[in-house]
């Protein structure tokens, strides 16, 4: 859709992306009887998103000083969007206009000096942080605790927007922080190259946002995760500056980035980073393979995943995943594989691939897997369908919860292939029984979003029927089984949606308790007054009522600027 300049389109203080974009009212209707049917859920009048004008949020608790009131917003939309993230539960209390904590103010700084100098207040004044860069959070990483009844300001990055520097040569680039996914790979276009970072918010979501969450990316093996890309960092803390070495690799001790690297906004803002970048691919090749067991199915994602052949693409979906996001009819399982490549021909690769799927009992189309270039045909077929129901996932969730209340819910884990089948097993019963106690029904779905040679990060996707006033206590219940199911089962609480509030409960039991003690003492050094983020990752060893250290504020912390 080209966009207006002159009058570009609005997001949404309560859902997910532009409003008057997503699914149109014949498409909305169809899939919304389609639902009801499956269900049998009664038809009922569709909610409507709240109004900014009917909101009743609470007045702010404080104001920003003169000093900063040129890049601060105190109006009702400004307040509201930047509440929540973008969850079920995120968008069931907007949809509803429960919005009982909002930031007293939003700050949007537009240099470095700018965000040091709302860091500094909010130390000075007891104020807590909490940084934002496109808010597509689906964990409860951006809003407030409700246990902390200090105010707060939401510090929106977005406003440092811009590659300050490209090094062509060395293929790498110095970004900041808050520039959003299409703006980004906008102003590397030109220099033919590409970070090639593809998350299901790309368009909502910022760089920095990535690195503080260790998103996973476009690539389903190899480089999986923005910490394959992160060549150095900046971050501005309330003690003040650190930044780490630009270089291709360090044996140098601990690495700072990988402290910084999912540090989920605790320990400072991530205002810059130099990333490396990727000449843009040319030449593709996919091909989606029927699987009639799931079981065969997995045994040749394994099989591929430590071939050494590391296809960009190689998602696994089971039936139900297949039929919901109209790649397949719902009797087979589909396996999307692709390669790309901006220096050879990947049809030497996709043979072997293929070679490999047969092997495992696979269907492949006759006319798989042709190399094709970048100008080429994008495909109406299976990977074309498949990709073009990613990107509108959010948008059709968001419609069928308006129009019928239906509950969705999504969660990621990773297990080790000695694993997975136990794990697999036990999850999707555990899910299955719930939503039947909870919600009379329901479906569970899964598929595979990245692998590894030793085991894959499935991702379920859950539907259920809701009952009018009652979908958030269902929601609760249904993610408490699922995540419980991963914790007993040897996965990871989070694969790639980090951790938020919502999954601090199982966090807590799954990393070490002296990793803990080293995180808290470290989150003290820099954040002496605790202000940053609250309740993420660890509950700060600071009293409420201790003043912070003020002795060096102005400290630059291991660097004199060698990238800058």
């Amino acid at each position: 859709m080209a966009q207006n300049l002159q009058n570009p389109p609005r997001r949404k203080f309560w859902g997910w992306g532009y409003e008057g974009h997503g699914p149109g009212p014949d498409e909305v209707q169809a899939l919304s009887r389609m639902v009801l049917e499956r269900f049998g859920i009664p038809a009922e009048e569709a909610r409507r998103p709240p109004r900014i004008e009917d909101l009743d949020l609470r007045p702010s608790r404080v104001i920003p000083p003169a000093t900063l009131e040129s890049i601060c917003r105190r109006d009702s939309e400004s307040r509201a969007a930047h509440t929540y993230g973008k969850s079920f539960r995120d968008l069931a209390r907007a949809v509803e206009s429960e919005f009982p904590h909002p930031p007293d103010f939003v700050a949007e700084p537009r240099s470095e000096e700018e965000v040091q100098r709302v860091l500094e207040w909010c130390d000075e004044t007891r104020t807590v942080a909490i940084p934002y860069g496109g808010g597509s959070s689906v964990v409860g990483g951006v809003e407030a605790p409700a246990s902390d009844d200090r105010p707060f300001v939401s510090i929106d990055l977005t406003r440092l927007d811009q590659v300050l520097e490209v090094d062509a040569r060395s293929r790498s680039a110095r970004i900041q922080g808050g520039v959003m996914g299409p703006s980004l790979e906008s102003q590397l276009r030109p220099h033919g190259l590409t970070l090639r970072h593809f998350p299901q918010s790309f368009e909502f979501s910022t760089l920095g946002g990535w690195i503080a969450t260790r998103s996973g990316g476009h690539y389903c093996t190899l480089h999986t995760h923005i910490d394959d890309f992160v060549q150095g960092l900046r971050m501005i803390t309330p003690s003040g500056v650190a930044e780490s070495r630009r270089l291709p690799g360090s044996g140098a001790g601990p690495s700072p980035d990988r402290l910084w690297i999912g540090s989920e906004g605790i320990l400072g803002i991530i205002t810059e980073a130099w990333m490396r970048l990727q000449d843009r691919p040319t030449l593709r090749a996919s091909a989606a393979v029927a699987f009639e067991s799931f079981k065969n199915a997995t045994a040749c994602v394994r099989a591929l995943s430590q071939s050494g052949l590391h296809p960009a693409n190689c998602r696994l979906l089971d039936a139900g995943e297949a039929l919901t996001s109209g790649t397949g009819s719902g009797e087979n399982h589909l396996l999307v594989v692709g390669f790309e490549s901006a220096d050879h021909d990947p049809a030497a690769s996709m043979r072997r691939a293929l070679e490999i799927c047969r092997d495992h009992g696979g269907t492949v189309p006759e006319d798989a897997g042709a190399t094709r270039h970048e100008k080429g045909r994008k495909g109406d077929d299976a990977v074309g369908t498949w990709s073009q129901f990613f990107v509108r996932a959010p948008y059709l969730r968001e419609a069928l919860y308006l129009a019928t209340g239906l509950i969705t819910e999504t969660f990621e884990t990773a297990s080790t292939w000695d694993q997975f089948e136990t794990l697999h097993h036990n999850v999707t019963q555990a899910v299955t029984d719930a939503l039947q106690r909870i919600c009379g029904g329901g479906t569970v779905t899964c598929r595979f979003t990245h692998v590894y040679p030793d085991g894959p990060a499935p991702y379920y996707t859950v539907f259920a029927p809701g009952r009018a006033g009652s979908q958030l206590e269902q929601w609760t219940e249904i993610k408490q089984a699922a995540s419980e199911a991963i914790a007993q089962s040897g996965g990871t609480i989070t694969h790639h949606h980090a951790v938020g509030r919502d999954h601090r409960p199982w966090y807590d039991r799954q990393r070490p308790d002296l990793f803990a003690q080293a995180l808290r003492a470290a989150k003290r050094e820099v954040d002496p007054g605790g202000i940053l983020n609250p309740g993420v990752l660890i509950d700060p060893d600071i009293a409420p009522d201790s003043q912070p250290s003020r002795e060096t504020p102005q400290n630059v912390v291991g660097t004199n600027h060698p990238n800058r």
